[in-house]
C-alpha cells in the first residue's frame, strides 16, 4: 500500500528497485537520482501520466529492465513504442524483450525528419522520398536488373548533359540511385613498393638507367 517514495533520497546507489502492486499514483522527483537502477518493477500501480512517468527514468542510462504493466498509463495506444524511444537502454519491457523493429518503429514515430534523413542518406547512396515512405535498403544494388529510365534519359548522347538529367524522376528510386553512383567523381591513390626503389648509392654504383618502377593505383568512386 506505499503511496508515496519520499524515503528513497539518500538511496541514490539502488541497482534494484521493486515497487510494484502498491498505490503509487506519481513517480515525479522521487526517482531521477537513481542513476544506477538497472531493474525497476513498477506493475501494478495506479500510475496515469505517461510523459511524467517515463521522463522520471529518462536519466537511468543502465536501466535494462522495466515493468509499468497494470498501470493507467499502460492503455495508451503508443505506451510501449513511447517508452522505448525515450528509455532506449530498456532491453525488456513488461517481460517482453524489445526488438529491433519495435526501436526502429518508436524512431520514425517519434523523431520522423531525423529517420528520413537516415533512411535516406547512408554509404553513398540517397533516396529522395516523401515523408513517411519507408525506403528500403540494400546492401548492394543488381547489376543484372534493367535500368528503367525516363525517356528523356534515353536519346541523349552528350555529356555534359548528363548531370542535367540526373533530376529526372526515376521510375524505380533504386534507378536513380545506380545513376548517381555510376556519374560521381573518382578519387585515385597510387603507390609503389618502396623495398624495390633503388637508393641514390645504388644508382651510382651501377650505373644504369633508372627502371620504370611498378606503380598500383586503386580508384574510389
Amino acid at each position: 500500500q506505499i503511496q508515496d517514495l519520499t524515503f528513497l533520497i539518500k538511496n541514490c546507489c539502488l541497482t534494484e528497485l521493486y515497487l510494484n502492486n502498491n498505490e503509487l499514483t506519481d513517480i515525479s522527483g522521487a526517482l531521477k537520482h537513481l542513476c544506477s537502477l538497472q531493474i525497476l518493477f513498477l506493475h501494478n500501480n495506479e500510475l496515469k501520466k505517461l510523459d511524467k512517468t517515463v521522463k522520471e527514468l529518462k536519466g537511468m542510462i543502465s536501466l535494462h529492465s522495466l515493468n509499468l504493466f497494470q498501470n493507467p498509463l499502460a492503455y495508451d495506444p503508443n505506451y510501449r513504442l513511447y517508452v522505448i524511444y525515450i528509455l532506449p537502454s530498456v532491453q525488456l519491457l513488461d517481460r517482453k524483450l524489445v526488438t529491433q523493429r519495435e526501436r526502429e518503429s518508436a524512431f520514425h514515430l517519434y523523431n520522423p525528419e531525423r529517420s528520413l534523413l537516415v533512411q535516406s542518406i547512408a554509404f553513398g547512396k540517397r533516396v529522395n522520398s516523401p515523408l513517411g515512405t519507408p525506403v528500403r535498403s540494400r546492401r548492394c544494388i543488381q547489376p543484372s536488373r534493367k535500368l528503367i529510365m525516363p525517356s528523356v534519359w534515353k536519346h541523349s548522347d552528350n555529356e555534359h548533359l548528363l548531370c542535367s538529367f540526373c533530376r529526372v524522376p526515376f521510375e524505380n528510386p533504386e534507378d536513380a540511385v545506380l545513376v548517381r553512383a555510376m556519374t560521381r567523381s573518382l578519387t585515385e591513390f597510387s603507390s609503389v613498393d618502396w623495398n624495390k626503389v633503388a637508393t641514390c648509392q645504388e644508382r651510382h654504383l651501377q650505373n644504369k638507367a633508372e627502371q620504370h618502377l611498378e606503380k598500383l593505383t586503386v580508384q574510389f568512386r
